[in-house]
C-alpha cells in the first residue's frame, strides 16, 4: 500500500502523511540506528523529515546540530534526489538552558535567524530548506517542563516584524522555500 500524501504547499512535492522527526538522532539513537531509521521510513514512503538546530535531545553543546548532520549524511550516502524529500528544520529561540547555540545567548533577530539558516544548510548539505520554522517565540513562555507563567521572567523581545523579514530574506535568497 502506498503512503498517503497531501499538498503542504503549491511548489513542494506531495508530502507523506507521516513525517519522521529526528529529535533523538545523534544522542538516544546513534548514527547507525539513525541512518537505518531514515532508510526504513524512506523505503516505507515517508518523504517528510523534520529536524532542528538544537537537536538531538537531551540538548548538549557537544551534540547540538548532530541530527541535521545525520540527515545530511543520509541524503548523500543514499543519493536521495533533493526534490524527492521535504526537509523541515527550525531555529531555536532564546533559552537560558542552551547558551551555546550561535555563541549564545541568542535572540531571534535578523542576524541570528540568517546565521541559523546558513548553519542548518551546511549541516544538512543542501542548497535550500523546504520548511523553516521558529521553534519557539522570542518572548517568555513557560517551556521545557514549566507549567506556570511567571510575569517576572518577561524580557524585551525582538519584534515579530523583524523575524518575518529575516525569514522573507531567506526565501528571497532561495535558501528557504516556506517559512
Amino acid at each position: 500500500m502506498a503512503m498517503p500524501t497531501f499538498h503542504l504547499a503549491p511548489d513542494l512535492p506531495p508530502v507523506s502523511r507521516l513525517c519522521l522527526g529526528t529529535m533523538t538522532m545523534g544522542e538516544q539513537s546513534g548514527p547507525p540506528e539513525s541512518l537505518r531509521l531514515l532508510d526504513a521510513a524512506f523505503d516505507a514512503g515517508v518523504n517528510f523529515f523534520d529536524s532542528a538546530e538544537m537537536y538531538p535531545v537531551p540538548q548538549r553543546a557537544e551534540t547540538h546540530g548532530r541530527s541535521e548532520e545525520l540527515v545530511g549524511r543520509w541524503l548523500r550516502a543514499r543519493r536521495v534526489p533533493r526534490d524527492s524529500v521535504v526537509l523541515a528544520t527550525k531555529v531555536a529561540g532564546p533559552s537560558g538552558q542552551m547558551t551555546w547555540i550561535r555563541g549564545g545567548p541568542v535572540a531571534l533577530d535578523s542576524r541570528n535567524i540568517t546565521e541559523a539558516i546558513d548553519t542548518s544548510l551546511r549541516r544538512l548539505g543542501v542548497d535550500y530548506i523546504d520548511l523553516y520554522q521558529i521553534h519557539w517565540p522570542d518572548r517568555y513562555v513557560p517551556m521545557f517542563g514549566e507549567t506556570d507563567y511567571d510575569p517576572s521572567r518577561q524580557y524585551a523581545s525582538i519584534p515579530m516584524e523583524e523575524q518575518l523579514e529575516a525569514l522573507g530574506k531567506g526565501v528571497e535568497a532561495g535558501k528557504v522555500h516556506w517559512p
